[in-house]
């Protein structure tokens, strides 16, 4: 097949597809369950064009909604449509599966889906404390809302919200590790809440340790992640090359999630080594870049998110409270003017987290839960090829 070009460079598999030919020519028995070259070439290409257009997509976003929870929720959906492709592909290879080096490759993968399952995890618990944002949001709203004259006491109402939302957002700037308390996974929620104040998440219970760190775990998931060599691709029949693959789009998707969401110790100090010549290397590149800019801009540094939503709620309840600061009562029609104009710029926020929130945790659900039974179905095929 021709080789699809990337700043002038082939793919790792239209590279070596003779040397892949050639080696299956020369084998005396075949594979009954391992496809015949020439497909398996082409299936194997079909996949690594298919990451790179989405990854593509991806990278197509413009500053404004880069790592916004639509943006998020689209970097999900894309692992997911990786992943169930990867899961075809493991499947009718069954007979590599527990061949050397196949077998090291595959458990190498496995054990990074161990680590991602924590990230998803962690990630829940982010999404949950955002949850808490936004019900400080729904206070300042109900209490300034638009419809009712403005009273000292529903002045003081949203006031108080919007020193606890503040508050609550600084000490998780502060410290990360306070907030791990106990083992919670997927499919408990039956945490007890106190209503009282946005600190009450902090008494949830959670999914990680209290020593656990997101960025030892990025870091545990990239290491030894490299391309396979020219002997390997040859070897596993091209697989080791989709192997490689779907390591770097789970690492890049776990690397994005802690990235934009609250989790315990956040870092994004992860490495990104990609050889040039794979077609999908440039938009993750060029995303683990953007990103990277993203956290260095000042008013973002000490965020405990990158989500945009994040920043927008910050800003504007920063905003707000300035100036609630300045106001007296009775209220002035100047300044009731520009606290209504305030008020509404953190309505259509809240109104963007409210929309996009739910979908974005049902496929951090989805993501964990696929994650696990493709490691059940890959581990069972090991398990039938050995007793074969």
């Amino acid at each position: 097949m021709p080789a699809t070009d990337c700043q002038g460079s082939s793919t790792p598999l239209a590279q070596l597809g003779r040397s892949i030919l050639s080696f299956r020519r020369e084998q005396v028995h075949s594979m009954d369950s391992t496809l015949d070259s020439t497909t398996q070439h082409q299936v194997l290409e079909k996949f690594q064009r298919q990451v790179a257009e989405r990854l593509q997509d991806l990278a197509s976003v413009d500053s404004t909604n880069l790592l916004s929870v639509s943006w998020i929720s689209k970097v999900l959906d894309v692992f997911l449509t990786c992943q169930e492709e990867f899961r075809v592909i493991l499947s009718n290879n069954r007979a590599l599966l527990n061949k050397p080096p196949t077998d090291r490759l595959i458990s190498d993968l496995f054990e990074r889906n161990v680590k991602a399952l924590d990230v998803c995890n962690a990630i829940r618990d982010g999404i949950e404390q955002i949850r808490q944002c936004q019900k400080q949001l729904e206070i300042v709203l109900c209490a300034l809302d638009s419809e009712r004259s403005l009273g000292e006491g529903q002045f003081r109402r949203a006031k108080k919200a919007l020193i606890d939302l503040a508050i609550g957002m600084l000490d998780e700037k502060e410290s990360n590790s306070a907030l791990s308390q106990r083992n919670r996974s997927f499919g408990r929620n039956n945490a007890q809440k106190d209503p009282r104040s946005l600190a009450h998440f902090r008494s949830l219970s959670w999914s990680v340790s209290r020593s656990w760190s997101a960025s030892r775990q990025l870091q545990a998931i990239g290491n030894n992640l490299v391309a396979p060599r020219p002997s390997e691709i040859v070897a596993t029949n091209g697989l080791s090359v989709a192997v490689f693959t779907m390591n770097y789009v789970l690492l890049f998707t776990m690397w994005v999630l802690v990235a934009a969401i609250p989790c315990q110790d956040r870092g994004l100090q992860t490495h990104f080594y990609i050889p040039r010549q794979y077609i999908w290397a440039t938009s993750i590149l060029s995303l683990h870049e953007r990103i990277l800019e993203v956290s260095k801009k000042r008013e973002r540094k000490s965020a405990c998110g990158l989500l945009k939503e994040i920043y927008e709620i910050e800003k504007c309840a920063r905003l707000l409270n300035e100036l609630t600061e300045s106001i007296h009562f009775p209220l002035g029609q100047e300044k009731e003017g520009e606290l209504r104009e305030r008020v509404e710029k953190l309505r259509l926020v809240y109104g963007s987290v409210k929309d996009g929130l739910d979908p974005m945790e049902r496929l951090v659900r989805e993501v964990f839960h696929r994650i696990v039974r493709s490691r059940t179905e890959g581990l069972e095929c090991l398990g039938r090829g050995n007793q074969e």
